[in-house]
Parts: structure tokens; C-alpha cells; sequence
């Protein structure tokens, strides 16, 4: 099972993939951590929330999101809420 202190994941046949994992390797595992807890802390939040909160771009929460999910530490509420832009997203809470 993923963890927090595993690097970014990369398609090993992209170059721009690899690149991409590459230049966050460094700085994945506490903006895992600071997703998580802002997650924690607000009983739920939506990546856009977590974009805006915590001023990191789109690309980046979604990913750190998505590699949080798969490592079992957050799950998808079930609920959703508005983002900036009108759409419904998922409201993302801790793992119980």
C-alpha cells in the first residue's frame, strides 16, 4: 500500500510524466502531509478548497489528493459542495 513518504508516481514512458515527479520529489511528502491535515482539521474539503486554502495550483492538489485517496488515508465523503466556478466536487474526508 502507498504511503505518504513514497515519491510521486510517474509514467515511466512519458518524459513530461517523469519530469513532472521529478521536480516535486522533494517537496511531495509535506504537501501530502498539509492536505491532509487541512482535510482533517475541516472535516472535509473539495480540491478546490484545498487549492484555494492552502494557495497551491490545481495540478498539484489534485495530485496530492489522488495519491492520498490511493494510499487509504482520505475517501470520498459522499457529499459535495460548489467550487469557484459553480461545479459540484467531491468532498474528500479522512479515513475512519
Amino acid at each position: 500500500m502507498p504511503s505518504l513518504f513514497d515519491p510521486p508516481p510517474a509514467i515511466a514512458t512519458s518524459p513530461t510524466s517523469v519530469a513532472a515527479a521529478d521536480s516535486v520529489a522533494g517537496s511531495a511528502q509535506a504537501m501530502r502531509q498539509r492536505v491532509l491535515r487541512f482535510i482533517r482539521e475541516t472535516g472535509g474539503a473539495t480540491c478546490d478548497e484545498v487549492e484555494r486554502k492552502l494557495e497551491l495550483m490545481h495540478q498539484t492538489a489534485s495530485a496530492r489528493i489522488w495519491e492520498l485517496r490511493k494510499a487509504g488515508f482520505i475517501r470520498d465523503s459522499g457529499a459535495t459542495r460548489k467550487t469557484r466556478s459553480g461545479r459540484a466536487a467531491v468532498v474528500w474526508q479522512m479515513v475512519d
